[in-house]
């Protein structure tokens, strides 16, 4: 057997590594989440293999599952990482004028028109050497995704999320219908013509409920869907060219709307859909983190 290299010449970047592929189960979502390729991935487990002189990971099908050992050691290691992580966050002070930081929001692409421009707008007036990535992140990932650090916050609808993840409501957003101008349910906008109708469902799971109709199922009411998209803006044409209607809330539905097509309020008593902040409770006192989240409450406020 190879001997064991020295703790002590551990290399500290190989733990993120383990700490993500221990979480991803998976090398290629791990290179993914780490910027890195697959086989950067492989050569760190392998280094990190040779350190601690276990396996780590063992490949079932297309899994890699903690060997024994593995598991009993990752919630520790991952629990003193992010307390690291916490520690150094509180080095510095953050000054938004010269703070050359890199957020990362984990955002559903179709609230990118509606918040995107003015918090881009704001961040270069108050912080022009900031940079900003939206990254697209699937709700069953947030937890996951915001405990690995790859995301700094995440802004979604509002899901059952625990502690360490920790959420603010941000918007609180009507529905409302958009339709082509001349369409004829515009002046029958009634609850029995709403739900003869033919509806487009916008959802980029590939089967389920979308929100509105999960609130719908609530109340007992089922509507006709005729077409699923993944995408709110490929309904644009569609809605122009055919007497569909498109359910959608508010912020969305003014980025959506065009000399074509109009917005009209629903014909049915239905609860708005709640936009919330999510974060980790390890970025509790990160002083630049604390700062997004307030720069983000304030614009939906304004």
């Amino acid at each position: 057997m190879q001997k064991p290299t020295s703790i002590q010449q551990l290399d500290l970047n190989l733990l993120k590594v383990f700490e993500s592929l221990y979480l991803e189960q998976n090398m290629t979502r791990t290179a993914e989440a780490l910027f890195i390729t697959p086989s950067a991935v492989s050569h760190a487990i392998k280094r990190l293999r040779e350190c601690l002189n276990d396996p780590l990971f063992q490949r079932v099908h297309n899994k890699m599952l903690p060997t024994p050992a593995c598991q009993r050691l990752a919630p520790l290691l991952i629990e003193n990482l992010n307390a690291l992580r916490q520690a150094l966050q509180q080095w510095h002070e953050f000054d938004p004028q010269t703070s050359q930081q890199h957020f990362r929001i984990g955002i559903h692409d179709a609230l990118e028109p509606a918040l995107l421009p003015t918090l881009v707008q704001r961040l270069n007036s108050l912080a022009p050497s900031v940079q900003l990535s939206s990254i697209k992140v699937d709700r069953q990932s947030i937890a996951r995704e915001l405990t690995t650090g790859q995301i700094d916050i995440a802004i979604n609808v509002a899901i059952p999320l625990k502690p360490p993840i920790q959420h603010k409501q941000l918007l609180d957003d009507v529905f409302c219908i958009l339709v082509r101008k001349n369409h004829p349910f515009i002046n029958e906008n009634t609850k029995e013509k709403y739900l003869e109708a033919t509806h487009i469902s916008v959802s980029n799971r590939s089967s389920g409920p979308s929100v509105e109709d999960f609130i719908f199922q609530q109340q007992g009411l089922v509507r006709n869907i005729g077409i699923r998209c993944q995408n709110f803006y490929a309904t644009r044409s569609i809605l122009a060219n055919s007497d569909l209607l498109l359910t959608v809330p508010r912020t969305i539905g003014e980025e959506l709307k065009t000399e074509e097509l109009t917005l009209l309020p629903i014909p049915i008593n239905i609860a708005p859909v709640m936009t919330h902040v999510y974060w980790h409770e390890n970025a509790e006192q990160n002083a630049a983190l604390i700062w997004l989240r307030d720069l983000l409450f304030e614009l939906s406020v304004t």
